[in-house]
């Protein structure tokens, strides 16, 4: 634990003596194993699930032990106030499965819920900050569910939630980045007390150096280890909870945690190239998009165009914006909706789209095609592989940074604020519904080889960005034969199905004023810059017979194997 400690204390300097625009360390993110490994946004993280792999856990152990880790160590990002998606396929298991843990909305919301100001905003920033932000939270429900149920049973619970009781207990260390968001949602932090109770000192930010202690948190996760799911979702932690809300302007109930409910989902599959590509299914639109993406670049040779050049750079964007203007009209929580997966996954509806990309010119936006005619009848990811070939990928979250500011009193649990992620307006498919979960762009994925054995487990933080950087991640590996941390660290792009394309700061210039000649309004952000997200992944490469774990530098991730 000493030695991770100091890693991370080393991760911080070397980011405080880089430039004001990177401040990033590049080296020691990568890790290989040839039993497991740990690719997660937190060093701490990523060995709190190599040790338990070390105790003789299975991936999914390990995968736990780090979720509920990260929810300490990375507050601002993820924890049991929050919700998530793990995929799961297990060596002896044909088919992977994907366990929802997605927030709910609370019975009594309505498509209305939201009022606006003559500015045409949510009055009060209601949807983001305080109570009625929070939907009903399923992280708990959802990571013991998999552990009980996919977990190898060698170890008991409070095995695998000791390490994160322990990081609350001694405190977690102040990185660059934690650092820089305390500062940045201060305002937020400081409006509830029992929040700034625990994230400032004496309500200013904390500095690089400090520690940061949770009790509260602490005692949380003990009751979690003694008595599971229901230590939070019935009796009095329900009922504190749902007070915290209601204290807060919102509208949950005791019973609303009472009735939460994990879903056991189906994968969406497709391919590329070759591999096959298991991903999220609905309430979260990132498996099928991802799906999608792959789908319209495979009537192209990526690898001739090569890495972030002009060409590949237009059709990432074309592609992109194609695939996001069939977001925007048919994505919606399939319980709720019928949302047309076959189609949107199609290889055929994905050549007539990819029809539409005009080589010498942006299209600028795009608009739904149908289909319909192709049916048959800041977040936190992570990735565990085993030496079994057992494989989990995680993304979990609390929505923006410190979710929606609300500090459940003498628990340590931050509320999160994911009712900002419905329509806030009645008449669409995205509208607010009792029970519905809200769409998500978290996209926990795995990939198989072309001879069906586990290849990649991959995921990424970073709301609708995360598509992007999952696509191109995999991309990236498959086309252009990058090594995992060389795939993670390749400058990205991101783009809707309309408005400016966003490009990271060190794509070639020659790149930038090519694309802009093409059409595209182009914006260049920093060189390194977290708005594309923080992807960790973990690969199998059949050559070295070895797991080669990747973390991103745009976040604190640091994997870690053995």
């Amino acid at each position: 634990m000493k030695k991770v400690i100091i890693a991370s204390l080393l991760i911080a300097v070397t980011a405080v003596l880089a430039t004001s625009q990177n401040p990033v360390n590049l080296y020691g993110r990568a890790a290989v194993g040839a039993k497991g490994v740990v690719a997660a946004a937190k060093p701490e993280a990523s060995q709190v699930g190599i040790d338990i792999l070390k105790k003789g856990g299975n991936a999914v152990d390990a995968a736990v032990a780090t979720a509920f880790a990260l929810g300490v160590l990375e507050p601002n990002a993820s924890g049991v106030g929050g919700g998530g998606f793990m995929i799961i396929k297990l060596a002896k298991m044909k088919e992977a499965v994907v366990i929802d843990f997605r927030e709910m909305a609370p019975a009594a919301a309505t498509a209305d819920m939201y009022k606006y100001g003559d500015d045409g905003k949510v009055i009060g920033n209601a949807s983001v900050v305080g109570g009625l932000a929070s939907g009903v939270p399923g992280e708990v429900a959802g990571l013991l569910y998999a552990l009980d149920n996919f977990g190898s049973r060698k170890l008991k619970r409070d095995a695998i939630l000791a390490p994160a009781i322990a990081w609350a207990e001694k405190g977690i260390p102040v990185t660059v980045n934690l650092a820089i968001i305390i500062r940045d949602e201060l305002g937020k932090i400081n409006t509830f007390p029992a929040t700034a109770k625990i994230y400032t000192k004496d309500g200013l930010p904390y500095e690089l150096g400090d520690s940061i202690k949770n009790p509260d948190y602490a005692g949380t996760l003990r009751l979690i280890a003694k008595g599971g799911v229901d230590a939070i979702y019935k009796g009095e932690m329900a009922e504190k909870i749902a007070k915290a809300v209601r204290d807060a302007g919102g509208i949950m109930t005791a019973a609303d945690l009472a009735s939460y409910q994990v879903k056991v989902r189906k994968p969406i599959t497709g391919s590329y190239r070759d591999y096959s590509i298991i991903s999220t299914p609905p309430a979260s639109s990132g498996g099928t998009h991802v799906i999608q993406i792959l789908n319209i670049l495979e009537n192209f040779d990526m690898a001739k165009y090569g890495d972030g050049t002009p060409g590949a750079d237009h059709l990432w964007i074309e592609a992109l914006r194609l695939a996001f203007a069939d977001r925007g009209k048919y994505m919606a929580d399939a319980d709720f909706v019928k949302v047309p997966l076959a189609g949107l996954t199609s290889k055929a509806y994905a050549k007539e789209l990819a029809a539409k990309i005009v080589m010498g010119k942006a299209m600028g936006s795009a608009t739904a095609d149908d289909p319909t005619r192709f049916e048959s009848g800041s977040t936190t990811s992570f990735a565990v592989m085993d030496k079994d070939g057992n494989m989990v990928a995680v993304t979990k979250s609390i929505n923006y940074f410190f979710g929606s500011g609300v500090v459940v009193p003498g628990t340590g649990i931050i509320m999160n604020d994911h009712m900002d992620d419905f329509a806030l307006k009645p008449g669409s498919i995205q509208s607010i519904e009792p029970g519905k979960r809200p769409l998500s762009s978290m996209t926990p994925t795995l990939v198989l080889d072309p001879a069906g054995k586990p290849f990649m487990a991959v995921g990424s933080p970073g709301a609708t960005r995360i598509i992007a950087a999952v696509a191109q991640t995999i991309s990236n590996v498959i086309d252009h034969k990058m090594s995992i941390q060389e795939a993670i660290m390749a400058p990205r792009l991101f783009a809707m199905a309309s408005g400016t394309v966003q490009l990271e700061g060190r794509t070639s210039v020659n790149t930038v004023k090519a694309l802009e000649a093409l059409g595209h309004t182009v914006n260049v952000r920093a060189d390194w810059d977290s708005y594309f997200g923080g992807v960790h992944a973990v690969v199998f490469n059949r050559a070295t017979n070895m797991l080669e774990g990747g973390a991103d530098p745009r976040r604190d991730g640091q994997a870690a194997g053995f």
